[in-house]
């Protein structure tokens, strides 16, 4: 397990740079969408015209007024096919700027993950968000290939995370006070970015502190065990793609997505604007 989360871990910055770079946004607002509308619109739609209430339900932490304000009316500036190639073209300029069509180790780093990605599509049942971009037709340039490879296992195990935090009973925004309790994100910046109002914040930072998993702002000995667990069980499930790579593969692939993940954050692609 530790393997597969390592090779996971390592590479997602190629698919995880698309919502910083200025090669999306620019597409975007070519397309008439502008703020949050291009990040909304961009993951979602691989469904379609999909719904304000979809993408509530499948992004999970974000407050649903603010998905209802992002999306009014950008199906009627854009079709869902011109936010997808939008979309690819940007990863592509993005990733080229990066070098990673240069970097030796691509065609086997792009064999291994594509594999672990079309295991994944075994195993799509109640994993909507992902079952919707594993139903896009493969890209043909290597670099695409990777990216979509990358997009559908970091979907593949969203999907995954969002099933483990329902049947433990963490909500939307319990689930970013937890997180921020660990203090490795600003609980601020968290609360800001999924536009939550404050006194909705601190009703479910008290229902964490009655719960046992919060002692003030910082995880309880409880709360850390439930962390551990999520994450864990998250791991676990994320499993049927990276069984049929095997330790070994897993291993190898962690290895050569080392320089991946490298060139991205050196090329700045993380940096938010």
């Amino acid at each position: 397990m530790k393997a597969a989360h390592a090779a996971w871990r390592r590479l997602e910055a190629v698919h995880g740079m698309i919502y910083f770079v200025p090669e999306a946004r620019r597409r975007y607002r070519d397309l008439g969408l502008s703020g949050r509308a291009g990040y909304f619109t961009s993951r979602s739609a691989a469904f379609g015209r999909a719904s304000a209430e979809l993408i509530i339900a499948t992004f999970y932490n974000f407050h649903p007024d603010l998905v209802r304000r992002a999306v009014e009316g950008a199906w009627d500036a854009a079709t869902p096919q011109q936010v997808l190639d939008a979309r690819y073209a940007a990863a592509d300029e993005a990733l080229r700027r990066a070098g990673i069509h240069e970097l030796p180790g691509l065609d086997e780093v792009l064999t291994l993950t594509r594999s672990a990605a079309e295991a994944a599509c075994e195993h799509a049942q109640g994993r909507p968000l992902f079952a919707a971009h594993a139903a896009l037709p493969w890209p043909q340039e290597p670099v695409l290939r990777l990216w979509h490879a990358q997009t559908l296992l970091r979907e593949f195990r969203g999907d995954g995370h969002v099933a483990c935090l329902l049947s433990e009973g963490v909500g939307a925004v319990e689930a970013l006070i937890l997180h921020a309790a660990t203090g490795e994100v600003p609980g601020d910046f968290l609360r800001a970015s999924r536009a939550w109002p404050e006194d909705e914040w601190a009703g479910a930072r008290e229902r964490l502190r009655e719960r046992g998993l919060l002692d003030g702002d910082s995880l309880s000995a409880q709360g850390v065990a439930l962390r551990r667990h999520i994450e864990d069980r998250t791991d676990r499930l994320a499993l049927p793609a990276y069984a049929v790579l095997g330790d070994a593969g897993c291993e190898r692939l962690a290895e050569l997505a080392k320089p991946f993940g490298r060139a991205v954050v050196e090329a700045g692609l993380l940096k938010t604007a």
